[in-house]
């Protein structure tokens, strides 16, 4: 898929990981559309990158109805929709079972709802969307989603039950995703980053920091919000990547804590 031209959804696109995909896309002459809950942000993106590359809408991507009207929003402002990235995602720190009792599911469901639900609410509206764009090349391409887990997905730690899960699911929905939407002309892949440095990691203590570091294969050091972004741009231009979830986390294998 050549990027000029295309227009992308980025959920989770105000900051972040989503953000330096954003800057990427904008970079290589696509348009971008985030959907966020920070509109601040979503607004300095837009003061940086300009509004005719860049718009914002409001959403609650596990809210089928919000998703449902952006998603046609998107197309009737762009004209089209040719990518969809989602980063929008939220963590919990919760065991099982521990001293405080069992895991409360009103703090095990909004992970679930937000990261694995709401990924596949805006994968399935934006899908409805690509099927409908005349096929940009000789395979018959229509479009790709590129759906984001974690090395969680497999190396959950303690406390990360409702997290590993919700990116489990991300996981397991790749290949039967990209079976689906396969006749349409819709690849679908996803990111499975480790340890990225985003602004999180800036208020942990510096020795909390150096151990992270040094828990990474190679290179030591934490992963860059850009080289997730460069993964998002290899993963759209080459049609030939569809149903991977491919790993971006330096070797690391994380240990039960």
């Amino acid at each position: 898929m050549e990027l000029a031209g295309k227009i992308a959804i980025v959920t989770g696109g105000a900051s972040g990981l989503g953000r330096a995909t954003v800057e990427a896309y904008v970079a290589r002459g696509a348009r971008v559309a985030i959907f966020d809950l920070n509109e601040a942000s979503g607004n300095a993106v837009i003061a940086a990158l300009g509004a005719d590359n860049v718009a914002f809408w409001n959403v609650n991507v596990a809210d089928e109805d919000s998703v449902k009207a952006a998603v046609a929003e998107v197309v009737e402002h762009f004209g089209a929709l040719h990518i969809c990235n989602n980063f929008a995602g939220i963590a919990s720190a919760c065991k099982t079972l521990s001293k405080k009792g069992v895991f409360p599911l009103d703090q095990f469901m909004p992970v679930i709802n937000i990261n694995l639900v709401g990924t596949f609410n805006v994968a399935r509206y934006a899908a409805e969307q690509m099927a409908n764009n005349e096929p940009f090349n000789d395979d018959g391409g229509r479009g790709v989603i590129i759906n984001t887990a974690s090395i969680a997905a497999m190396e959950g730690q303690v406390g990360q039950l409702a997290y590993s899960a919700s990116k489990g699911g991300i996981v397991g929905m790749t290949l039967p995703m990209a079976r689906d939407l396969a006749s349409y002309g819709i690849r679908v892949n996803t990111i499975v980053p480790g340890l990225i440095h985003t602004p999180l990691f800036e208020s942990i203590p510096e020795a909390a920091y150096k151990s992270l570091e040094n828990s990474v294969c190679y290179p030591p050091r934490l992963g860059k919000p850009a080289e997730i972004a460069h993964l998002s741009v290899f993963i759209a231009e080459n049609d030939y990547v569809n149903g991977e979830c491919i790993r971006l986390d330096g070797a690391i294998r994380m240990q039960p804590r």
